[in-house]
């Protein structure tokens, strides 16, 4: 059995178009929480919008985490369902002013961003524009990035609240909303109350293409390499100086050129990332990401780089470096693999939506990667979003009514088998 919505009853593209003009870019190198503050103007709208559809638990906490309930409408004993989005975009591009664009019916030629000429959607650059044909494509100007990476998960969980509560002959249990912070500094649960939470499974709506699913992610550490050198005038440095920003070159330098980088790696194969480099003559710090799908490998990679990093300090006497390793998430499918039926309830929502399902590893990570080992095993479904953290991130209005659906679904089939 389907679940039948007329087009014209969804609201999920107006929730998207205005969240995404309120700023709410994370800060990775801020040690508030969440990093900055105006990302929650957004949480107190959307708690403003969750007690205006007459959920009477929405609330937002110190630390910027939104909480709600949508109430079983059944006498049956269910797991509680959990669906999560992040309210936070990337550090990586501007998301101040973002001026939202609608090309409706997508009909293959070049989308031109109107405040940056050179900023040009061709379908050979973004291949999934393809299936897009008669749908409406949302774009930013061209200045800054769109923000659909993750509000068009916050929209479509919003908009499936109101679908549920207005269409209570779709039987469903508790169903509990989680919108967080600083996803995109890898942070996003880091303060989150698993009690207060209160849910048996979950998912996150934080994923691309239509029809993906995704049950497994990257490991993650961040590792931050400190290189202390020998500061002097420089008129007088002959035989003393060392340069802390030299060296740091060096090591960036010494980096595999044809492996063990995000541009030369695909599929399962994982890499060693400088996101980052401040310094001086005296100290120079430098800022890495690790990823693989294999515990052990990201080890090696961390060992590679460790081994690296005292090759190129001992070739100058004297200086000295740091070498310090932070975890960021593990590969949720250690998880996962003991919980299939989660991953199967999305499977079969899809396929009962006639949505064909790609179930597929991404290359990265989701706030569901760190609940799964908080005790919340929780795959990533479909929010639409693509070329996200770039001034080309676009979304289809029609794959964002999908991803509507098929919450409401998962949640109508976990009442169903329960």
């Amino acid at each position: 059995m389907s679940i039948q919505i007329n087009s014209e009853e969804f609201q999920v593209t107006e929730h998207f178009l205005q969240y995404v003009q309120i700023d709410t870019q994370s800060d990775p190198y801020s040690e508030s929480f969440p990093s900055t503050e105006k990302q929650k103007n957004l949480a107190k709208l959307l708690l403003k919008q969750l007690l205006e559809l007459g959920i009477k638990d929405a609330e937002l906490d110190e630390h910027g985490y939104v909480f709600a309930t949508i109430p079983s409408n059944t006498n049956k004993k269910i797991p509680t369902i959990c669906f999560c989005a992040h309210m936070d975009t990337s550090p990586d591009c501007s998301g101040l002013d973002v001026k939202p664009l609608i090309h409706k019916n997508y009909q293959g030629a070049d989308i031109i961003l109107p405040d940056d000429p050179k900023q040009i959607l061709r379908e050979s650059e973004h291949p999934d524009l393809a299936k897009q044909y008669g749908n409406d494509i949302i774009t930013a100007s061209g200045t800054t990035l769109l923000g659909a990476d993750n509000k068009a998960g916050l929209a479509a969980i919003m908009d499936a609240a109101r679908l549920l509560l207005n269409h209570p002959e779709i039987k469903h249990g508790d169903i509990r909303i989680l919108f967080t912070p600083d996803e995109e500094v890898g942070r996003g649960v880091e303060k989150l109350d698993m009690k207060k939470l209160a849910a048996d499974f979950g998912y996150t709506v934080d994923g691309e293409t239509l029809g993906s699913i995704e049950n497994e992610t990257f490991s993650a550490d961040e590792v931050i390499i400190r290189i202390q050198g020998i500061s002097v005038h420089p008129g007088f440095a002959k035989d003393t100086m060392l340069n802390a920003l030299k060296v740091a070159g060096q090591l960036l330098d010494s980096l595999p050129k044809d492996r063990l980088s995000p541009e030369t790696t695909s599929e399962r194969e994982g890499f060693i990332h400088p996101v980052a480099i401040q310094g001086t003559v005296e100290e120079a710090t430098l800022h890495f990401i690790i990823r693989d799908f294999d515990d052990n490998k990201l080890r090696d990679h961390e060992t590679e780089l460790r081994n690296l990093t005292e090759t190129i300090v001992s070739g100058y006497p004297g200086c000295t470096y740091e070498f310090i390793v932070h975890e960021q998430y593990r590969n949720m499918k250690n998880v996962l693999k003991d919980f299939p039926q989660v991953t199967e309830i999305g499977i079969e929502a899809m396929e009962r939506l006639h949505i064909n399902p790609i179930l597929r590893s991404i290359r990265g990570g989701t706030d569901g990667s760190r609940l799964s080992f908080m005790g919340l095993p929780c795959p990533n479904i479909f929010a639409g979003e693509h070329a996200f953290h770039g001034k080309q991130e676009w979304v289809s209005v029609q794959d964002m009514q999908k991803a509507v659906l098929t919450i409401m679904m998962i949640s109508k089939i976990w009442e169903e088998k329960s």
